[in-house]
């Protein structure tokens, strides 16, 4: 290598500095393989907490409870995940093994649990649609799944074109607890999620970006950014530690009770004028009417139940078993 600037002699009348790096590509594919492992272990992690939460919340009104944006939002993040693993074992087809594995149980988790669950919600969402023929299920099923399909490729393209700003972007889907929130507040629900389903998917959600972003010799060779680590770890701990809050002690447990709408009471006196046995249309057995209030609920239709029978009841129908009109929350 000779320099433009050169003497007689052949010395330079300037130094040239060069830097070189080497890769280690052994290390390198035992990062990456490594990573594929974390991978595939928390998405089986996921279908463990899927199931639990299905079968937490197996009946209608159980799967009523779940917001059916949170569910889709977190199947859009699985979405991206299973598409860029599969891109990455494309590119580095001595990766594609590993790289194809962990993208298959990520379209598990989304194609599968997910997107059936998400079924399920809309469904229940809707119990009188479901009788009304074939035609009209299949058209709005049809508009459920363009809808997602839709918003999973305006997502693509909005990252595309937003490149330069991925961290915030990242930032905004990791707020998917936000509207199971806020679902809870409007329709004061009971203890719809399951804690471990709140618990495990927290952790196990914030583990890849916490591994990209956080791990200094992480195979991506990505700067560690220990700010947006804590500020997203915070962010999640913050959500999942007002869905606890909200499952132990009431959905509305935060806002003050001046703001609040007027709560229909379940628990109130009922004068016994004829003095005849009130027999409970749930266990059929006679209810006390002289006991405490708590030991009985008085529906806005004035039928009366057992406090035990009725809340069983409403777990599973937000309806009076004797007349079938519908129930306020609990």
């Amino acid at each position: 290598m000779e320099s433009p600037s050169v003497d007689d002699d052949g010395e330079c009348f300037s130094s040239i500095l060069l830097n070189s790096t080497s890769l280690n590509v052994e290390a390198y594919y035992n990062k990456a393989v490594n990573y594929t492992l974390m991978v595939t272990f928390i998405s089986f992690l996921q279908v463990l907490l899927l199931i639990r939460q299905m079968e937490h919340s197996n009946t209608q009104s159980g799967a009523a409870k779940v917001s059916i944006i949170m569910i889709g939002q977190q199947a859009i993040m699985d979405a991206y995940l299973c598409l860029l693993h599969l891109t990455a074992g494309i590119l580095v087809e001595s990766l594609f093994n590993a790289f194809a594995t962990a993208a298959f149980f990520k379209f598990v988790v989304f194609s599968i649990f997910e997107m059936r669950y998400l079924l399920a919600i809309w469904k229940a969402s809707r119990p009188l649609n479901s009788g009304e023929g074939w035609e009209i299920m299949r058209r709005e099923l049809s508009v459920l799944y363009s809808r997602f399909y839709g918003i999973l490729l305006g997502g693509i393209l909005l990252m595309y074109e937003l490149h330069n700003f991925l961290r915030p972007l990242l930032f905004l889907m990791y707020s998917f607890w936000i509207p199971q929130i806020v679902t809870n507040v409007i329709r004061d629900t009971r203890k719809p999620l399951h804690p471990q389903y709140i618990l495990g998917m927290t952790a196990t959600r914030v583990a890849i970006p916490l591994y990209i972003f956080g791990c200094p010799s992480n195979f991506m060779r990505i700067e560690p950014d220990k700010k947006w680590c804590i500020a997203v770890t915070t962010f999640m701990s913050i959500q999942a530690a007002v869905l606890l809050l909200q499952h132990y002690l009431g959905s509305r447990c935060f806002i003050p009770r001046q703001i609040l709408p007027e709560k229909y009471c379940y628990h109130r006196k009922v004068e016994d004028s004829t003095n005849q046995p009130i027999d409970c249309v749930i266990c059929m057995t006679t209810i006390d009417l002289s006991q405490r209030t708590s030991e009985y609920m008085v529906a806005p239709c004035e039928h009366i139940f057992h406090s035990g029978c009725l809340q069983r009841w409403m777990d599973i129908k937000m309806e009076c078993p004797t007349c079938r009109r519908s129930l306020p929350p609990a």
